[in-house]
């Protein structure tokens, strides 16, 4: 799957699941994603990156159960170098970075205690991991990229389970008018078999480009810190 199918298959979730109902529940945390298994026998690295979250249905007194969908963008390796122009312009450098991406998206199934000021829960999630790599080169006095390609990409299903905890900063802890909390999570996601590529698995010889691909499964653990706000400010079920 290639990454304006994936893009077009993220677009069709995000307007079905925002088409069921009016969120209730949004989140966001900065986030560590762990190898595990075969994945952690190629990437000897830790990927750093940030996901987002927006359950539809929050726990509430009436029912401790939730439901939502889970987005997370990590990276898990980078390189860097400093080339000429050009073989005609050898008096001109930019740089060459190529960045190793993990995109993830999940539904989530959520139970967990609907009330109180410091509120745990479990997790249940079922999607995929799009996994690419891509090259960019940037000029000195700007931060766009003058080009940039994808070198190789793949898709992952996953799914997995999680649990966390949500601490009350402020706002009601019943009707949760005006509540933000702080969360803590963390997630262990068996992912299936995937190609991609990792530090140093891109090879430039002659003019000639050449790739080096790992094939494993994608298990991970990942771990977060970060806030969710309620959007139901209103509600008082």
């Amino acid at each position: 799957m290639n990454f304006k199918n994936f893009i077009l298959l993220l677009t069709v979730f995000l307007i079905f699941f925002s088409s069921i109902a009016i969120p209730q529940q949004a989140g966001i945390n900065l986030s560590v994603a762990i190898p595990q298994g075969e994945f952690a026998d190629q990437i000897d690295n830790l990927g750093y990156g940030i996901t987002g979250e927006l359950m539809i249905l929050s726990p509430k007194p009436k029912s401790p159960f939730g439901f939502g969908i889970d987005l997370g963008y990590y990276i898990y390796g980078s390189e860097s170098r400093r080339e000429p122009w050009s073989l005609t312009i050898p008096d001109v450098f930019v740089d060459v970075n190529r960045t190793n991406n993990l995109v993830n998206f999940h539904i989530v199934f959520e139970l967990g205690l609907p009330t109180g000021r410091v509120r745990p829960y479990l997790q249940g999630l079922f999607g995929g991991s799009y996994l690419y790599t891509q090259t960019s080169v940037n000029g000195d006095y700007n931060n766009y990229d003058i080009a940039s390609t994808t070198n190789y990409d793949d898709w992952a299903w996953s799914y997995g389970l999680g649990g966390g905890i949500s601490i009350l900063l402020t706002g009601d802890p019943v009707t949760e008018d005006g509540a933000i909390y702080l969360d803590f999570r963390g997630k262990y996601l068996f992912g299936s078999e995937a190609l991609y590529l990792k530090e140093g698995a891109v090879q430039i010889e002659q003019g000639q480009v050449r790739y080096f691909p790992s094939n494993s499964k994608t298990d991970l653990i990942s771990v977060h810190a970060g806030v969710r706000i309620a959007l139901n400010f209103n509600s008082s079920d």
